[in-house]
């Protein structure tokens, strides 16, 4: 009499464990932007400069993908990066997009495998993107990276 009430419910158990084990990991695939100006620079500058770039966010391979441009610098761009930092603060370099004049054209685009905290600081809205000039070493143009 038990196994009758018994094989049933051992059998649905066990397929609900297997279905739980075997259910796809989702990934989210998060669009991203950021609009640069000198105004957001920190401190502030007078630059004509613009610049805009996009970007996507893969959560299964933890890769940021990006395009973007400038235009109307002081000079030349020097270098390019994505920063770790809150609005109106500075930070370090996460990741680099260029690192020397010859590379820097207008357009530019890549992609990089971010680390766990560099990945949880992007959702959170802690990494912006700047371009550097000799003119404003420390960044001509900024924007805030955004969902």
């Amino acid at each position: 009499m038990i196994s009758r009430f018994l094989r049933p419910a051992l059998t649905g158990a066990a397929l609900i464990a297997a279905l739980s084990l075997a259910a796809p990991v989702w990934a989210a695939t998060v669009n991203l932007k950021a609009a640069m100006s000198g105004a957001s620079e920190v401190p502030p500058n007078d630059s004509a400069g613009k610049g805009e770039v996009t970007a996507t966010y893969d959560s299964a391979t933890k890769t940021l993908s990006w395009k973007g441009s400038y235009s109307g610098l002081t000079g030349p761009a020097v270098a390019a990066h994505f920063h770790i930092g809150d609005p109106g603060k500075n930070g370090g370099v996460a990741v680099p997009i260029f690192t020397s004049a010859d590379k820097a054209a207008s357009p530019f685009e890549g992609k990089a495998t971010l680390t766990d905290a560099q990945a949880a600081d992007l959702m959170a809205g802690k990494m912006y993107v700047n371009v550097h000039t000799a003119a404003h070493k420390g960044g001509e143009i900024r924007g805030q990276v955004t969902k």
